[in-house]
């Protein structure tokens, strides 16, 4: 089965409410702590954000859009959650290269 924009935004839709739910429950404590708690918003909000552009996108403009919107949410918002929990600094200039692809994404759209 090839995955299409639909289902890339389930997964991503899903995994963001999930993940938001989670920082706000099981993790409050420990991104409190580590004053992270901002940080993980922004990742949940790029994520759900882009869930449902990929939603909103015509299937005749899909293509590389949602290639470069599913890697920017992989990227970007992974990164975040990964740093926002003590992960190893290397994460850091991933993040950059996610919102690289969201705007590359959304450029798209101008062809």
């Amino acid at each position: 089965m090839t995955w299409g924009k639909n289902e890339w935004a389930a997964v991503l839709g899903a995994s963001g409410v999930t993940l938001g739910a989670f920082g706000a429950h099981a993790l409050k404590e420990t991104l409190a702590a580590r004053g992270t708690t901002d940080s993980w918003k922004t990742a949940v909000l790029y994520q759900l954000v882009h869930a449902v552009a990929l939603l909103a996108l015509p299937e005749n403009r899909a293509g590389t859009t949602v290639q470069l919107w599913t890697a920017g949410s992989i990227l970007f918002s992974g990164s975040i959650y990964g740093l926002s929990l003590g992960g190893p600094r290397i994460l850091g200039p991933v993040t950059p290269i996610g919102g690289l692809c969201f705007i590359g994404g959304w450029l798209l759209l101008l062809l």
